[in-house]
């Protein structure tokens, strides 16, 4: 890999990991226009630059990671009315958090061989493009009734969690899944998308952190090692941006144009896979 490649890959990480449009079919489909070869450290780069997209959301949001800040979407009613101090609520932050990532661990811990195997197919990526779009065009509709009181419980949460599952699925948007998920529980989608955000720091350290030290003979070759620091910086730079974008886009507008894009690129895909174009990358 390139460093030119690196920093493509890793604009393309930072534009998509927190929009609804997928990170890993784009980066998977990115990689095939570049003509990139597939080797084993550009399939643990594909993951291990989540890295830099994880810290963007530390940065962006560092006083509910570290500062006791009081949440109302993550604390309860009775959380919010004690005079606990704000520890408690901090702990609480922590618990849920922990109880929405449980269903991924234990999931891709069990199935993480055949995901891998998926990921390697274009058409599966195309196809989850195109069904998530479609679903993205009536999520505001379905769900446009979000409760006076935006608190997340243990059971919301793990529900979430389970949302976050379906983004196994190469091509399935995690953020969407998990944005969605927080709506079903009457969530503002301002507050449903930033409980992804906060989700994404353990789901995608767990993820990266596995996949180094599976791959960390490959990934700390001196060459490949420079590669990936600039590709995770290039991504945190931009998923800063990208989240402060989507956070003002969605509250205003919702999901449709997301779903609208998906259903382009999906379409396109399946149209290439149609007219003979080999776009494997294995």
């Amino acid at each position: 890999m390139s460093t030119i490649e690196a920093i493509i890959i890793g604009i393309v990480e930072g534009i998509t990991e927190f929009l609804p449009i997928s990170s890993t079919g784009h980066m998977i489909i990115t990689q095939k226009i570049l003509g990139m070869q597939i080797d084993e450290f550009v399939k643990a780069f594909t993951v291990n630059i989540q890295f830099g997209a994880i810290l963007s959301v530390v940065v962006l949001y560092w006083k509910r990671f570290f500062c006791f800040q009081n949440d109302n979407v993550l604390t309860t009613n009775a959380d919010q009315k004690t005079t606990e101090p704000n520890f408690k609520r901090f702990i609480t932050f922590y618990l849920k958090l922990f109880v929405a990532f449980i269903p991924a661990a234990v999931i891709g811990f069990l199935l993480g061989d055949y995901i891998n195997i998926l990921l390697e197919h274009v058409e599966v990526v195309a196809v989850s493009m195109l069904l998530g779009g479609i679903i993205l065009l009536f999520v505001d509709k379905w769900f446009n009734n979000p409760s006076e009181v935006q608190t997340i419980s243990y059971p919301k949460s793990l529900k979430i969690g389970f949302f976050q599952c379906i983004a196994m699925i190469p091509g399935v948007s995690r953020s969407a899944a998990t944005i969605v998920g927080g709506m079903t529980t009457k969530l503002t989608r301002k507050n449903a998308a930033e409980f992804s955000f906060f989700l994404a720091v353990p789901t995608m350290f767990a993820a990266s952190a596995y996949k180094f030290l599976k791959d960390y003979k490959v990934l700390l070759v001196k060459s490949n090692l420079s590669i990936l620091l600039i590709g995770n910086v290039v991504s945190f730079i931009v998923a800063m941006l990208a989240i402060k974008f989507f956070i003002n886009f969605l509250t205003k507008y919702g999901f449709k144009v997301f779903g609208y894009y998906r259903i382009i690129v999906g379409l396109t895909i399946l149209i290439l896979i149609g007219l003979g174009i080999n776009l494997s990358i294995v």
